[in-house]
């Protein structure tokens, strides 16, 4: 069974900085790509961000330049360094494959609020 565990969520004001972890367990985590997604009340789910098992990356690009998203296969988890978080970007976020093929799992949430 594929577990996968966000953290590092928070309140934090605009403009400041969070850093989010996805460990992921039951799967083999190194021949994925993975990718980060959110979903704000009453909106759809959306990919945020992703990458794959060579390092490329693709951002949703209202979040280029602010996030960075990067993995580390040793511990089988994922990161998105969030910066310069804007109101709009409050949302649940979620790692899974790009195509959210695993179970989701209870998500982190992040509130930018002043």
């Amino acid at each position: 069974q594929v577990n996968l565990v966000e953290s590092g969520g928070g309140l934090v004001q605009p403009g400041g900085s969070l850093r989010l972890s996805c460990a992921a367990s039951g799967m083999i985590f190194s021949i994925y790509t993975m990718a980060w997604h959110r979903q704000a009340p009453g909106k759809q789910r959306e990919l945020v961000a992703e990458i794959t098992t060579g390092g490329r990356i693709t951002y949703l690009d209202s979040v280029k330049d602010r996030f960075t998203i990067s993995r580390d296969n040793a511990k089988a988890t994922v990161y998105l360094r969030m910066n310069n978080l804007k109101p709009e970007d409050t949302a649940v976020y979620y790692c899974n494959t790009p195509s959210g093929y695993y179970n989701w799992g209870q998500g982190t949430q992040v509130t930018v609020s002043s």
